[in-house]
Formats: C-alpha cells, sequence, structure tokens
C-alpha cells in the first residue's frame, strides 16, 4: 500500500508509521490464540491509531480457522477497506496457493467488494535456485516476501529477486537472544536492498522503536535481551538511501536516545556524533515505498503506546 505524504501541518514521522505495523499477535512471544487475535485487529483498525496498522499475519494453516472468528467483524459496506492479509507459508506452496484461493473466493462480497483479502505471502529461501522456483510457482499478482538468510550471498539472492519482482524478508530477533543478528549484518542486508533496488519488510524483536534491553517474553520472569527498534531500522535504511556511510548505519541501529532524534513538518534531523544527519520528507517517502514496507510485530499496542510516549504520533 502506498504511503500517503502527509501535509506539511503533520511531522514527518507519520510517513515513516503509515501503516507500518503488520500484526503478527499469532506469534511468539505474544502467541495468541486466533479469536483473541482477530478482536485485537478488529479493535486496532477501529482506533484512533488505526493508520498505524498494515496486514494480518495468519499461517496459511489456519486460514479456515481465521476465517471462521474473523467472518462476523469483517467489513460488508460498500466501499470499505477489507482487511488485508499476509500468510505465512506452511511447507506446501501448493496447499497454501489453494487454501488462499478459498480464503480470497469465500470473503469477496461481490466482484469489486471483498471483506478480507490474503495478498501477500511470506517463506522463507536459502538460494537462487529456490527464489527461481517459487518464482514460477506463485502467482505474480501475489506480494512475494522471501526470508534470506543473512550469512549467505545476499548480492546474488537479491539480485535474483530484483530480476523476478519478489520482495526480501529480514528476521530482526525472536525469543532468545542467539535469534539477533549483528548489526552489521542488518546494515549489510539494507545496503544490498538499496543496491538492487529491492522492498522489503522486517519482522522479529521489533514492538519497540527504539534500541534497547527489554524482556524477550512477556513473561514476568523472562530475561532479557538488547533489542533492535522498528524506527532504527527504518532511519540506519534512510541513513543508507541518503548515500550514508556503513558506519553511521551502524550507529544509528544502534541508537537508543530519543533525544538525538528530532522530527518536524519537513525533516528529519538526527545528532549523530560528529554531525547532525537530515532526512528530508521525499527521502522518508522513498524508505517507506521502496525500501522497508512494513515491520513484523505480535504486539500493536507498544508501537503505538512507545511511539506517542515519544512525541511522534
Amino acid at each position: 500500500m502506498p504511503v500517503r505524504l502527509p501535509p506539511l501541518t503533520e511531522h514527518a514521522s507519520r510517513i515513516l508509521l503509515e501503516g507500518i505495523v503488520d500484526y503478527a499477535g499469532l506469534f511468539p512471544p505474544a502467541a495468541l490464540g486466533i479469536p483473541a487475535a482477530v478482536r485485537n485487529f478488529a479493535h486496532y483498525r477501529a482506533g484512533s491509531a488505526g493508520w498505524m496498522l498494515g496486514r494480518f499475519i495468519c499461517p496459511a494453516n489456519q486460514l479456515d480457522v481465521f476465517s471462521d472468528k474473523a467472518d462476523p467483524l469483517l467489513p460488508r459496506d460498500a466501499g470499505a477497506i477489507p482487511w488485508r492479509l499476509s500468510v505465512t507459508a506452511s511447507g506446501n506452496v501448493v496447499a497454501d496457493l489453494h487454501a488462499i484461493a478459498a480464503f480470497n473466493e469465500r470473503h469477496r462480497v461481490c466482484f469489486d467488494e471483498c471483506g478480507a483479502k490474503v495478498d501477500a505471502y511470506e517463506v522463507k529461501v536459502t538460494s537462487v535456485q529456490e527464489i527461481m522456483t517459487l518464482h514460477a510457482q506463485l502467482p505474480a499478482a501475489l506480494e512475494v516476501y522471501m526470508e534470506l538468510p543473512l550469512d549467505g550471498d545476499l548480492d546474488a539472492l537479491m539480485e535474483a529477486l530484483a530480476r523476478t519482482g519478489r520482495r526480501a524478508k529480514i528476521r530482526t530477533g525472536g525469543i532468545v537472544p542467539d535469534a539477533f543478528p549483528a548489526p552489521a549484518q542488518i546494515v549489510r542486508f539494507l545496503r544490498a536492498l538499496v543496491t538492487h533496488d529491492v522492498p522489503a519488510k522486517a519482522t522479529a524483536g521489533l514492538h519497540h522503536p527504539l534500541r534497547g534491553t527489554y524482556r524477550l517474553t512477556y513473561d514476568t520472569d523472562a530475561p532479557s535481551c538488547r533489542m533492535f527498534g522498528f524506527l532504527n531500522v527504518l532511519l540506519a535504511a534512510a541513513v543508507i538511501a541518503n548515500s550514508g556511510t556503513d558506519h553511521d548505519a551502524m550507529l544509528m541501529l544502534d541508537e537508543a536516545d530519543a533525544s538525538t532524534i528530532m522530527f518536524s513538518e519537513t525533516h528529519l534531523a538526527w545528532q549523530r556524533p560528529g554531525g547532525v544527519i537530515m532526512l528530508n520528507r521525499p527521502l522518508l517517502q522513498q524508505v517507506r515505498e521502496r525500501i522497508l514496507l512494513s515491520v513484523g510485530s505480535c504486539s500493536f499496542t507498544e508501537p503505538v503506546d512507545e511511539s506517542r510516549a515519544l512525541g511522534w504520533i
């Protein structure tokens, strides 16, 4: 979904946050059941921060259950915006495509209207051959995000994605410390995105805006770990797109002080060691439309509440 350029009366932060959160409440650490996750999504969509909400993330093999639980809550009015879903692969592409087609037919109200629609698919790949094979199997109209191994040949993998028009995906954390990649790996991924002009999404461990030490799960006795913030990742991509160095991008990934990041109506200013980096509105829009399209998070309230507390919304 294209990011709308807000009027100059609104902070440039609106560009970065428009439709940013793909809600993954079914996945750890939230690991909600479908009834609770569906109710949450309906509630968030109708709330004052609903403009920050993107797709609902659902495993392919749970689409039937999602249909049953979501059906009473789906929009039915003519012209209503349907719920958009991204489906995670089950390991059986043919079965997944059948499930997606059946879901989309079930929720199509009429020729032009629908209450919900699967329009994206997420799958892991490890090689150029896998990318090409999946590309041949999957419909061209389906937005496909292929999760890449960060220790692989990213240039070759990104070049294959660029040739096919498919998208990349990066996993930036998890529920154990070892799931978090090194900052240099994330910067390498972002650099490859910009070099090959491949859009992507980021997911896992990104339910806070800024870098910090947070609990790995919602258990009261859960261990803590230093996590990346979703704004850090977005702005590291912006630094690279602005002809910045990998060093500056890594500094941004590690930025934990909100007072160094200042939004205005026309730009974002980051007071980094050594000087200020200015990122204007068109550049931020480019980041959201052509580099990082969304962020998967098992929580919607944390990104919203913490962004609000920082004065960004």
